[in-house]
């Protein structure tokens, strides 16, 4: 058996896995796992690969779903499906568990439907628990395969619970799951598997994954509503200011009535609206387009990271959760992995921060890797922390309780976030409220003014 290093090294999020069969120089069996984009990029993969460990490519063979139906002794039928490279594989598998009669068809149209977020909580919160109350971890996954009634979260851990049953190498397990659960979620769980408290690895990984839909979900209360009032109100406005006020206002002119200065500010306003409406659409939408684009790129994260933490009010908000994030994480990872580089860039990745990322990355660690810097000189270096984080760290480092100080770094900061998260939810209802009623107070005053408003009748002066 064969497993290139670079089937597993370079798995990549969102792509189709493969497996390919080959025949070495000494006439041995070669097999191989990748993932790629399509059939056409495995090939060159796998080619690529053949040419480095010199071997000849017998088959390529990509990942599918089959359904079965299978009929029972006592003549009931089971129907299900299953992931695998052949039908044969399937079968032998359905034979081997005692069934007789067995069919078993590739699914011609496979969506594959990501777990939501919730649910890969609950799987990794219930297995900490479980293997808290020290039960086996195959018992647990077959516990969950279960009860979870996500038709994605059960597959996504019947996938698990098989691979591991024959016995693959855990990291690369999850590994594989990443388009899945996540880079990091499956990251910490491959962690897991290779260390001596799983419990803890996955009670951490639940506990940052946990911290973040939470942070989502106030983030979504504090901006989703508001930001749909304002563009209601904003609607509203056009539309009253470019069409209902202006037919009222032009039959006073016809009927030769002296216009108000508000009302005639407003008509005006009115014309020019009507007149440029393409134009104004353009100069609104084009920037924000062309920034929500540019913000997906790389060098547009590091840039939103950068100063996304420099905004009054909110920004010291995320640059804490981010810190809060990375001392979790560090803390998660320290406490079952001993290679502190690849600890530190793993939390950096996990933080939300691109450019607090790049920073720790390009100067913490190679100061620490190049000139023998202490993580704490490295950390403040790079200039992406509180000076209340780097004292707090600097006495666990020096204490050697580092890893337990990274944890009350983290808990102190959840707790002051989650309390201003509240306060800023608050405060941005009171600015909507307050901005509605100056809008209202606006409209009233320019619709009342037409009130007074007399048209010229004929033997009036």
């Amino acid at each position: 058996m064969f497993s290139s290093g670079s089937s597993t090294n370079g798995v990549t999020t969102g792509m189709a896995e493969y497996r390919y069969i080959g025949i070495n120089q000494n006439k041995q069996r070669v097999v191989g796992y990748i993932k790629a984009k399509n059939a056409k990029d495995a090939k060159s993969k796998i080619q690529l690969l053949s040419l480095q460990h010199h071997f000849s490519v017998v088959n390529i063979q990509p990942k599918a779903t089959f359904d079965y139906v299978i009929k029972k002794r006592d003549g009931s039928k089971i129907k299900g499906s299953q992931q695998a490279y052949s039908r044969e594989e399937v079968e032998l598998a359905l034979r081997k568990m005692g069934f007789y009669d067995v069919r078993v068809q590739k699914r011609i149209i496979d969506f594959k439907f990501k777990p939501p977020q919730s649910d890969i909580v609950t799987f990794i919160r219930l297995s900490a628990d479980l293997l808290r109350e020290k039960l086996q971890f195959d018992e647990i996954l077959s516990l969950l395969e279960k009860d979870i009634t996500n038709s994605a979260m059960r597959r996504v851990i019947r996938e698990i619970h098989t691979d591991l049953k024959e016995g693959k190498d855990g990291e690369e397990v999850f590994r594989r799951q990443e388009s899945m659960l996540g880079k990091f979620a499956a990251r910490m769980l491959g962690v897991a598997s290779k260390s001596g408290n799983m419990a803890e690895v996955y009670d951490n990984t639940a506990k940052f994954l946990e911290r973040n839909l939470e942070f989502k979900k106030n983030l979504k209360s504090a901006l989703l509503m508001p930001s749909i009032t304002m563009l209601v109100l904003f609607l509203s406005v056009i539309f009253y200011i470019g069409y209902i006020f202006p037919k009222t206002a032009e039959l006073f002119e016809r009927v030769g009535a002296e216009l108000p200065p508000l009302t005639t500010a407003s008509l005006q306003m009115s014309h020019f609206l009507q007149d440029h409406i393409i134009m104004l659409l353009v100069v609104m939408f084009a920037p924000i387009i062309l920034a929500a684009r540019f913000f997906t790129t790389e060098k547009g994260q590091i840039i939103f990271g950068k100063y996304i933490i420099k905004v009054p009010v909110i920004g010291s908000l995320i640059h804490k959760m981010s810190i809060e994030i990375f001392c979790r994480v560090f803390h998660s990872m320290y406490s079952g992995s001993g290679e502190n580089i690849e600890v530190i860039r793993t939390a950096a990745e996990a933080c939300r921060n691109k450019y607090m990322e790049k920073q720790i990355k390009e100067i913490t660690i190679p100061l620490m890797v190049q000139e023998g810097k202490s993580f704490i000189e490295g950390l403040r270096r790079a200039d992406v922390f509180t000076e209340n984080a780097i004292t707090r760290l600097n006495t666990g480092a020096e204490s050697g309780t580092l890893k337990k100080t990274a944890l009350q770094v983290a808990n102190y900061y959840e707790r002051e976030t989650s309390y201003r998260m509240k306060s800023i939810v608050e405060m941005i209802q009171v600015v909507i409220a307050f901005v509605i009623m100056i809008v209202m107070t606006a409209l009233t005053i320019v619709s009342s003014e037409t009130a007074v408003v007399q048209p010229k009748l004929p033997g009036m002066q």
